[in-house]
């Protein structure tokens, strides 16, 4: 059976209450305006939504509350698996694939540097092997830049070999256009996503299915259009150059409490610290001039 395009997916953010706990009702209603607005899931505990930071505990209320809320679970919300230990990530997969959940984007081992791909594939193994026969729709997550750990072309093919009913594609968040550019010739049955959202409209020409991005928090409408033609958008490029200009996730933060005229929204958990006033104002005004 053949699967549909992926499309458009929010890296969604996860914003905190005072106490420091998650705002869960905060959050469905910003996952139910990015679907409103055109993604067509969100993404929780990815990069963006500081899963690194969220244990099962939290991520098991989450559920229950987009549940409640009326999200259909398996179509909607797929769930990133951030986890250094298999036993954990086995833990965290489990857990979002007992509530249903539509997809699993799962990081490698991020703790050791400089491992290589016999190591990074026997971790795989192993986590897949402890999920058996419910494991499903695993995005592999090529994220160099925070796990130190790329996901190689030729490990890609031996997971894939070895777990064909697995594994459905891989996220590349390196912004490493060769790589990706092999990545697609190499995988055209495959679901490749893209992270940095400057690649995204020529991957998407090369046959990529999509995006799991954090510039979806605020900026849907500009990239549809993008994901689902494969249309250039300056505007597009030039947000992403200002907000890797900072310190990235309370960059995206800063743009959602600014949409949403929240100041909530700014905070981050540790060790993350939000942006200083200088420099969000800095942000802001740059993107506002981007996008007028």
């Amino acid at each position: 059976m053949t699967r549909p395009k992926f499309g458009l997916s929010c890296a969604i953010a996860t914003p905190f209450a005072a106490s420091g706990a998650i705002d869960a009702k905060k959050l469905v209603t910003h996952a139910t305006a990015c679907i409103d607005e055109g993604c067509g899931s969100i993404t929780l505990f990815g990069t963006t939504g500081e899963g690194f930071s969220i244990g099962p505990v939290e991520r098991g209320g989450i559920y229950e509350a987009f549940r409640g809320a009326g999200f259909d679970l398996r179509r909607q919300v797929g769930v990133g698996v951030i986890a250094a230990s298999v036993e954990e990530a086995a833990a965290q997969a489990r857990q979002a694939l007992d509530f249903g959940c539509r997809h699993l984007l799962v990081a490698p081992p991020f703790y050791i540097k400089g491992v290589g791909d016999d190591g990074v594939y026997e971790w795989h193994a192993q986590l897949f092997r402890a999920l058996g026969s419910a494991c499903r729709d695993v995005i592999l997550y090529n994220l160099p830049s925070q796990t130190a750990v790329t996901i190689s072309h030729d490990l890609v093919a031996r997971l894939r070999k070895a777990f064909p009913d697995s594994i459905i594609g891989v996220k590349d968040s390196s912004g490493n256009w060769p790589y990706t550019e092999r990545l697609l010739a190499e995988n055209r049955d495959s679901a490749i996503l893209i992270g940095d959202e400057r690649h995204l409209a020529k991957a998407v020409r090369l046959g990529g299915q999509g995006s799991i991005c954090g510039m979806a928090n605020v900026f849907t409408n500009l990239l549809k259009p993008m994901v689902e033609s494969g249309q250039e958008n300056a505007a597009m490029n030039a947000l992403v150059d200002a907000v890797v200009s900072y310190p990235v996730l309370p960059s995206v933060k800063a743009l959602v409490a600014q949409r949403s005229n929240d100041p909530s929204w700014l905070d981050v958990r540790a060790p993350l610290v939000p942006l200083t006033n200088d420099l969000r104002g800095a942000l802001l005004a740059r993107c506002q001039a981007i996008v007028g």
